[in-house]
């Protein structure tokens, strides 16, 4: 070995590969005695033709769209994509489990059909949304670990939500943006680590990275509207065909607003190519959150513009400052790209609400019970942030060290960089 040779990061041979082993056989054993495929094919009145299209939009969105949105890291592009697909598929299975509970305490078998396949893909994508928050600084045992808590934390919150307060299932679902993203930036509170203040120093961003990252944006844009109609009841005429219109409306106009507001934050009156792949997606995330509420047109599209407004001007500022007086490195910003448009989802689904009601009595007890949703769904994400970072501070797992954060050959094999003779 030369005098130059680089430190190396902790080989993750004796925590990963038996982790993965263990985690997968146990679910191999849980699903050979509980599981079962639901051989009714019209269970919900949808049948397998109609519904199978929009399980693998939800299924692009998951592993393509998320895996190459946080690619845009000069050096951490194939651990972004990689690990990507490794956790999702890993919290989908420790979901579909979860999710089964209830079917099988009281029928003695979990029952798996496309619906429930996509539920669990939905409560792995709130995973997703975590981890960027801590993208870069963690290693792919830490990964799989927050997979598996988060969604245990997503499920209880969606159990609870429906069982005290009778939220509807596809209400407490899309909350799955609010409680992924207030778990990852808990999460990285927790985890912060006294070297970023200063930019790490491969924390960059690149030309081609950012290309790749910005396809990554164009797939979860294209497939926005099925995600959030998938779990929509087809039983009222028209309800899975005006969110699939309201999410397409708010994207395209929170597309124009992002690169609206963009330009005149930019002293040149530049395009900031993060800002756009971020902030055009915000009209989705929170019309999603206020999908029940939306009948009107010029509703989605208020609620579009607003959230790329609100997400340019906190991807602007807000990172930094959560930098500076939080200690809270918040790599993927996802407080601006999943925190405030769901949070701006959740006031816009609370006002259209009162509006609609016919009498303040109505509008009083859906507002108090509309408020205690949030404040459940947010004390049970950051208690599990908390209980799932003091978990990981534990040296025991190896994380890298601050000159291996953000690079990809602390975990990958790179033949062609070997030295050749």
């Amino acid at each position: 070995m030369s005098p130059m040779a680089p430190q190396y990061a902790p080989s993750l041979r004796s925590r990963l590969a038996p982790l993965l082993l263990f985690l997968q056989i146990g679910f191999i054993v849980i699903f050979a005695v509980y599981v079962e495929i639901e051989s009714n094919i019209k269970a919900d009145g949808t049948t397998f033709s109609s519904f199978y299209a929009e399980f693998q939009d939800v299924n692009v969105m998951v592993i393509l769209g998320f895996g190459f949105l946080c690619t845009f890291l000069v050096r951490y592009s194939y651990s972004a994509s990689g690990f990507n697909l490794l956790v999702a598929v890993m919290a989908t299975q420790w979901a579909i489990i979860l999710n089964g509970i209830e079917s099988w305490y009281y029928r003695g078998k979990i029952r798996v059909d496309l619906r429930s396949l996509v539920v669990a893909e939905m409560c792995a994508a709130s995973a997703l949304i975590s981890i960027g928050a801590v993208q870069g600084k963690t290693n792919p045992v830490h990964l799989v670990l927050i997979a598996l808590l988060e969604v245990s934390g997503f499920v209880l919150n969606e159990w609870l939500l429906q069982t005290l307060l009778k939220v509807p299932a596809v209400n407490s679902i899309m909350l799955l943006h609010i409680f992924g993203a207030f778990f990852g930036l808990t999460l990285t509170w927790i985890l912060f680590r006294k070297g970023s203040l200063q930019p790490f120093e491969k924390e960059k961003f690149d030309r081609h990275t950012g290309l790749f990252s910005m396809l990554g944006s164009v797939f979860l844009w294209m497939f926005w509207p099925s995600f959030n109609s998938v779990l929509v009841d087809n039983h009222s005429p028209g309800r899975k065909l005006g969110a699939v219109c309201s999410t397409y409306l708010a994207l395209a106009v929170s597309a124009v607003t992002a690169a609206a507001v963009s330009a005149l934050s930019s002293p040149k009156g530049k395009l900031n190519p993060i800002h756009m792949q971020s902030c055009i997606l915000a009209g989705g995330v929170a019309v999603g959150v206020s999908m029940s509420a939306v009948h009107q047109p010029w509703e989605a599209m208020t609620i579009g513009f607003t959230a790329a407004v609100v997400s340019t001007i906190g991807l602007k500022y807000l990172k930094t400052h959560m930098l500076l007086a939080f200690e809270c490195h918040d790599t993927c910003a996802v407080l601006s790209t999943h925190g405030l448009p769901g949070l701006l989802g959740w006031l816009a689904h609370l006002l259209l609400q009162i509006k609609a009601s016919d009498d303040h009595t109505t509008a009083i007890r859906f507002a108090v019970f509309h408020i205690c949703t949030l404040l459940i769904t947010i004390s049970l994400s950051l208690s599990m942030g908390i209980i799932t970072g003091l978990l990981l501070k534990w040296n025991f797992w190896r994380p890298p060290q601050d000159k291996k954060c953000f690079d990809d050959q602390a975990f990958w094999e790179f033949p062609h960089l070997a030295v050749k003779k």
